[in-house]
């Protein structure tokens, strides 16, 4: 019996070892696409993007129009300084979203990721999902 039990345990441990979900990943996604996570303004199917490179280099697709930024990050902290935008011939709504987004991009101190999405916290605070396509 007690052969047998020696046997078996080990085999037990293991199968039960892969039987737990793998440990989520919470490294920042550089180079990975985020999408904001809402859904398209009225009349577009635009949603705004946002990539960061691992020497901070940013691309933030908007609304409406594009910018670059440069993003600081360490540990969870974040900081992202906006840069020039390349402006694009939309209605004045979608141009107002713009400045908010890139306003509440420049506001954000810290941020957190679970699986798939990225939060960015800061005085409004802005959820983004990878794009796995």
């Amino acid at each position: 019996m007690i052969l047998l039990i020696r046997r078996v345990l080990p085999a037990l441990a293991l199968l039960a070892g892969s039987l737990l979900p793998a440990p989520a990943d919470d490294s920042f996604p550089f180079g990975s696409t985020l999408m904001l996570d809402a859904a398209p303004v009225r009349g577009s199917k635009r949603v705004p993007m946002l990539e960061i490179a691992e020497n901070g280099a940013a691309a933030v697709d908007l609304w409406c129009a594009s910018a670059s930024a440069q993003a600081v990050i360490a540990d969870h902290s974040i900081s992202i300084a906006p840069g020039d935008v390349q402006n694009a011939q939309c209605e004045p709504d979608r141009q107002s979203r713009d400045a908010e987004l890139l306003a509440a991009l420049a506001q954000v101190t810290n941020w957190r990721r679970n699986g798939e999405v990225v939060e960015f916290l800061g005085v409004t605070p802005l959820r983004f999902r990878l794009m796995t396509n």
